[in-house]
């Protein structure tokens, strides 16, 4: 079995995972939890499917068809980070101004991915599977 598709994807979602909350804690002048969750530098979705489309890419070549099927999951995923989720953040604003002053505690508003972010993900993932393409060709 080759581990290279399971363990890539794992590992760019570490190191953007890591990456974000650095980030977070350098912009706030704090240790960030609070921050962890969906929105942010680098997007953690886009680093995910973009280092497995970029594996297949060089282990297999763009000719093969799991790349036409990386590829479209990869669009699947950036395009929904970065309208679907931001109408969420939306709609979450709005209904945190209409229930402003109620004991209910206040929706994340911040859901969604900027195109600098999906954008910075994806260089993570693609840097990530070449890393890792370097280290073991055949893992």
């Amino acid at each position: 079995m080759d581990l290279a598709y399971l363990i890539t994807p794992f590992i760019a979602w570490l190191i953007a995972g890591c990456s974000k909350f650095a980030i977070n804690c350098i912009r706030e002048k704090r240790l960030a939890f609070d921050l962890i969750g969906y929105g942010g530098l680098p997007s953690n979705h886009s680093a995910i499917v973009t280092s497995a489309a970029a594996l297949v890419a060089l282990r297999e070549g763009i000719g093969h068809p799991a790349f036409g099927v990386a590829v479209a999951l990869c669009y699947i995923v950036m395009l929904d980070a970065n309208s679907l989720r931001i109408k969420v953040g939306l709609q979450a604003q709005r209904i945190n101004e209409l229930t402003k002053g109620s004991e209910h505690k206040p929706l994340r508003e911040r859901m969604g991915h900027t195109k600098v972010e999906i954008f910075a993900g994806a260089i993570v993932g693609v840097i990530t599977a070449y890393l890792v393409f370097l280290v073991n060709p055949t893992l």
